[in-house]
């Protein structure tokens, strides 16, 4: 065995990446870097064996490639017009070997060199294919929607027509009950690339329910329905997460306190009470802002909380003494609006497809990053097609 000795002497000139060491000391996201640092397809093939995975074995190659594939078609369907689909390079869109493209990424050079600018954003939009594809939480989504539903279901009763919530006690009437029983592929990976944290961040409305009263004030008893049934609970509830655009809740205790005795007494289902004290709640409340939510229209108002739920699934592997299932936390979101802020939200700044514009145009800004997105504006524009 050769013995080790201190040197700092190698076969080429002692060099530092400056751009990418600062980017590891300093907690830069991956998806902001303009480049890597890899030196040659070598350097390339240890990068992916870190990354996790084994190039030896024969399903590898061909799950890089089919994400690859896969992330050249999102990029031109998301971020690109039908003709500007061509502005991909062909060593990038269909390389021989896409390991390449890390070595593209990694070229250093003054100018902007097309191959570069697109082999990062490709591989940038890759990075989030794999988190998808290997996200454990996401394998047993079926066991996840089952176990979250079943709970939402004791609670959201659906007759005559119509959907309730109740607790056995109250039963508040819904105008509209929205239930998200999944993300789409598409959809998680756009939320993925637009995140400030990149892959850090989880998504948290895979799963979901939007429930629409005719009134806040029923959103504030449909607060205490779910609490009351413990849906929602100081230790089940991500506190950093919730969104609250639609209650002020000192001006709401205070009109509750009011009309509390007359809301007891009333014969048959209040609604014309009800409504006499969201327009004094109206008067009274300050607006509310506790959104953190950049793609967030003006004028959209709702309150968002997001839920922890134990997931119990089966372990092929537990030790022969553990005689439980093992449990895993996974977040889901309620959300309650009232019928004025419903009715918002589905037109102008507030609605959900201005919503997912910008979200499209800020992980489009991300993802290409300024120097790929000035040498697309520097394109020559295609010609129109012929009248």
């Amino acid at each position: 065995m050769t013995a080790l000795q201190a040197s700092l002497k190698g076969a080429a000139k002692l060099s530092l990446n400056w751009t990418y060491l600062h980017a590891i000391a300093n907690g830069v996201s991956a998806i902001d870097l303009e480049a890597l640092a890899l030196r040659n397809l070598h350097d390339a093939r240890q990068f992916v064996r870190e990354y996790g995975f084994d190039l030896d074995q024969p399903a590898a190659p061909a799950l890089i490639r089919r994400a690859h594939q896969e992330a050249v078609a999102f990029i031109r369907a998301t971020f690109l017009a039908p003709a500007q689909a061509a502005l991909i390079p062909p060593e990038v869109a269909t390389p021989d070997d896409p390991l390449q493209l890390l070595v593209y990424a990694s070229l250093h050079c003054q100018q902007a060199d097309a191959r570069r600018l697109w082999a990062c954003a490709v591989l940038k939009v890759m990075h989030g294919i794999f988190y998808i594809d290997n996200n454990l939480k996401l394998r047993h989504f079926h066991a996840i929607r089952a176990q979250v539903f079943g709970t939402l279901d004791e609670v959201i009763r659906h007759d005559g027509g119509r959907h309730y919530l109740t607790d056995g006690e109250l039963c508040l009437p819904l105008l509209h009950y929205d239930r998200k029983d999944n993300k789409g592929r598409n959809s998680i990976l756009l939320k993925l690339l637009q995140k400030a944290a990149y892959l850090a961040a989880d998504i948290y409305d895979h799963l979901g329910v939007r429930l629409v009263f005719a009134t806040r004030c029923e959103c504030l008893l449909a607060l205490r329905t779910l609490q009351r049934a413990h849906l929602l609970s100081v230790t089940n509830v991500d506190a950093g997460r919730t969104r609250n655009t639609l209650l002020d809740l000192d001006a709401a205790k205070q009109v509750f306190s009011k009309y509390r005795a007359q809301l007891e007494h009333a014969d048959g289902y209040p609604l014309a009470l009800l409504r006499q004290m969201d327009a004094e709640l109206a008067a009274l409340a300050q607006p509310q802002t506790r959104c953190d939510n950049p793609h967030s229209g003006s004028g959209f108002s709702s309150m968002q909380v997001t839920v922890r739920k134990m997931i119990h699934v089966q372990q092929l592997d537990a030790a022969p003494e553990q005689d439980y299932d093992v449990g895993f936390f996974f977040e889901y979101e309620i959300q309650l609006m009232d019928e004025d802020s419903y009715h918002r939200s589905l037109s102008g700044p507030a609605s959900h497809a201005a919503y997912k514009q910008r979200q499209v145009d800020t992980a489009r800004t991300r993802v290409f990053g300024r120097e790929l997105l000035r040498w697309i504006e520097q394109q020559p524009q295609p010609a129109p097609p012929p009248a």
